[in-house]
């Protein structure tokens, strides 16, 4: 009987490259996921630069008065050296100059205040004195008013001045401008008691969402009543 050797056991073609083949195809998904998150970021990139680009143009857009306006308030609601630099080269380039240091100091409190137990309190202090700071800069209505006055046109000098009160954040600029409108501005009064009934329920008020919007709606009817042409 001839001897009939056993089967072959078939190997599998490639089976020695299967392995690789197997990383090769896991390389192919991460660098393909790769591919993808870098396309998002550059999207992201590409759109925040076009908006800031827009932003850029419509801010050159605006009047000296609202451009000044705009930077206090960036300055106020994100007290960082960007904004502090950007409001200083403003003033330069019109021929005055602001204090940065004192305001640098501020940002310093800030960021040591971040994590401090007391820090909304220290917060509510520290905006006071930017408020403060801030409203030193006087708003250009205020230069407009007194051109007004001096060609004795006293009706747009009462009107810019009210609009210049609107620029400003610390309760005693605000009712300082006012006081010194009484005898030019029939509403002067009104706003003046308005704003203490306004200071009176700020400073009463809780910090929970429907009280703030209670608050915001009883500013923005003043900031009517003071802004509207009567």
């Amino acid at each position: 009987m001839a001897f009939r050797p056993p089967p072959q056991v078939q190997t599998p073609r490639f089976s020695k490259f299967a392995g690789y083949c197997s990383i090769f195809a896991g390389m192919n998904w991460s660098l393909l996921f790769v591919i993808i998150i870098m396309i998002l970021l550059l999207r992201v990139v590409y759109l925040r630069l076009k908006a800031n680009s827009i932003k850029a143009e419509s801010f050159r857009n605006l009047s000296d008065r609202d451009q000044m306006a705009v930077l206090k308030e960036c300055l106020l609601n994100t007290p960082t050296r960007t904004n502090l630099e950007n409001l200083a080269e403003f003033a330069k380039a019109r021929g005055f100059n602001v204090d940065t240091a004192t305001y640098l100091k501020f940002i310093e409190r800030h960021m040591k205040n971040a994590w401090g137990k007391n820090a909304i309190a220290e917060d509510n202090e520290i905006y006071a004195a930017e408020s403060a700071w801030v409203d030193a800069i006087r708003p250009l209505e205020f230069a407009e008013a007194e051109k007004a006055r001096a060609d004795g046109d006293m009706e747009k000098f009462v009107k810019c001045c009210l609009e210049g009160v609107s620029r400003l954040y610390s309760d005693e600029a605000i009712m300082a401008e006012l006081e010194k409108l009484v005898p030019h501005c029939e509403k002067a009064k009104s706003l003046i008691e308005g704003y203490r009934d306004l200071i009176a329920a700020r400073d009463a008020s809780e910090a929970d969402d429907k009280s703030l919007e209670k608050l915001r709606k009883k500013r923005d009817a003043w900031m009517n009543e003071l802004l509207i042409d009567n």
